[in-house]
């Protein structure tokens, strides 16, 4: 979660949940109305000031940094507004945790229609940074927006949808925090629902024998690789028709499992490793093997979401998905020959393209690699190497995950970059809304 806190002196300072990206602003506000927001916009421009939305800071990169700005914390304005049970459309406010939202949808009877596996951030940071979950028929989170209000640097409150200011609106889906604070958030949901959840060990070699296989037999599918072991964690989850009755696991199952075995014990391992680099190697590989088959059903949201405690830094990019194998090859080989060993697993999910203008899977069905470290090992040699390996074939970076890439290389990644700039310097032409990261990924000179 973001911590914001304020010293003695009335100096605030900002840091992200990874603990990589630190920030003064200037400013702080909390708003609890749209017309607050507005207010705050209104007067950072007064000021001079650039402004920035504060989100949980989920984001490994700065993306939500609000150094020397008008930082507006959304904290304070969370709830579900309307929801039509009927259609689905739930309009939510944009400073709503994705956990606080499954808890109201399920309240509800609804559910969204895919998720990532960590709840802790806004839906509007979510979908701003592109955040997706898995699945070959499935989109990421901002797929599943029907319309959205921003505040704009103006002070004005504007909608947009497919219907109306299309352009605004296939801009804002994935907006990178660049067009204005988005307000609320309507979303297309659908009944809750259950998945039945299959998680085991397989030998790595098997998973590439059986990856067409694995990825369009089932509703949702992902593997972690640890890259010293011989096995990898592969992941299924099904739909269930929707009178199935659920059979999750018992309360000391996802206690012993999630909880002791994934957090406690992981971090505990992870320390080892961190204070003898040596063990790391044989540490992945028990790791690989000390996991158990489990088989479980439960709602959506329960399937989906997984609690991280453990800390990590992540850089994660969008390949295209007929690239999958040959990528993981080629990582697979790079990982030996690295002077420092990788503590944490590698993270493997695809999605269905989209027609959203800055997402990573744009006009095409796309494979994502998670590469993590434990923080305190040693890991830009890694992350460098993985860039060069998914530049090979055209790799999108996470906007909210580690990268070097600057606007000039993103140029030629994304087809419609320069009609997201021209939106974004007709909403916003004196860039109000813009801090270092933007300014490096958009090239706001």
């Amino acid at each position: 979660m973001t911590a914001l806190k304020t010293s003695a002196d009335g100096q605030i300072r900002w840091t992200n949940w990874a603990r990589t990206e630190i920030a003064a602003p200037a400013t702080l506000s909390r708003p609890a109305s749209v017309e607050q927001i507005s207010e705050a916009i209104s007067t950072a421009r007064a000021k001079k000031l650039p402004v920035k939305a504060l989100g949980t800071g989920h984001s490994f990169t700065a993306i939500a940094a609000a150094h020397a700005s008008a930082a507006i914390d959304l904290s304070g304005w969370t709830g579900v507004e309307s929801a039509d049970i009927e259609s689905g459309l739930v309009t939510v406010r944009a400073g709503t945790t994705i956990k606080q939202l499954n808890a109201a949808l399920d309240r509800l009877g609804l559910a969204m229609i895919n998720l990532g596996d960590i709840d802790a951030q806004t839906i509007s940071g979510a979908i701003s940074t592109g955040t997706h979950g898995t699945g070959a028929k499935l989109g990421g989170i901002a797929t599943q927006v029907a319309a959205l209000q921003l505040v704009l640097a103006d002070g004005s409150v504007v909608a947009c949808s497919a219907d109306e200011r299309p352009e605004l609106f296939d801009a804002a889906r994935v907006g990178l925090g660049a067009l204005g604070v988005i307000s609320t958030v309507t979303l297309r949901c659908e009944r809750s629902f259950c998945l039945q959840a299959d998680e085991r060990p397989v030998p790595l070699e098997e998973v590439i024998e059986q990856l067409d296989e694995l990825i369009t037999g089932h509703d949702h599918m992902e593997f972690y690789w640890f890259p010293y072991g011989r096995k990898a964690l592969v992941k299924r989850n099904d739909r269930l028709p929707l009178d199935a009755a659920v059979r999750p696991l018992s309360r000391p199952r996802q206690f012993f499992e999630y909880t002791l075995m994934e957090n406690v014990v992981f971090e505990a391992v992870c320390r080892i490793g961190r204070a003898v680099p040596k063990l790391v190697e044989p540490l992945n590989r028990l790791s690989s093997t000390a996991l158990s088959p489990r088989a479980y059903s439960d709602w959506s949201h329960r399937v989906f979401v997984t609690t991280r405690n453990v800390r990590f830094v992540e850089s994660e990019y969008a390949v295209p998905r007929e690239s999958l194998i040959d990528v993981l090859n080629e990582l697979r080989a790079m990982v030996s020959t690295l002077k420092d060993p990788v503590m944490l697993p590698v993270e493997i999910r695809v999605a269905a393209a989209d027609d959203i203008w800055m997402s990573t899977a744009y006009q095409r069905d796309s494979a994502y690699f998670a590469i993590h470290q434990y923080p305190g090992m040693r890991y830009r040699e890694y992350f460098d190497a993985f860039e060069k390996i998914v530049a090979q074939v055209g790799g999108r970076p996470h906007w909210g995950k580690m990268h070097s890439l600057d606007a000039a290389a993103l140029r030629e990644l994304y087809p419609r970059f320069e009609d997201f700039r021209r939106v974004r310097a007709e909403v916003d032409p004196d860039r109000v809304f813009r801090n270092a990261y933007l300014e490096r990924v958009l090239d706001l000179t």
